[in-house]
């Protein structure tokens, strides 16, 4: 993503402050971070890249 937007809100690109946060447009979300709780993983509308992946083939978010 970096390669992309180079310049994406990002702030401990580690996956706990949740400051890259993107809506999901369409596909599914591989959530690798520790923003959401356990009980969210399922969620598909928002996707927090700097840790994050798709598990779709392909995954379009509103920059």
């Amino acid at each position: 993503m970096r390669e992309a937007v180079p310049d994406a809100p990002a702030s401990c690109e580690e996956g706990i402050c949740g400051s890259c946060e993107l809506r999901v447009l369409d596909g599914t979300p591989d959530h690798r971070d520790t923003v959401l709780a356990a009980g969210e993983r399922d969620r598909r509308d928002v996707i927090y890249p700097c840790v994050s992946r798709a598990r779709s083939p392909i995954l379009a978010v509103d920059l």
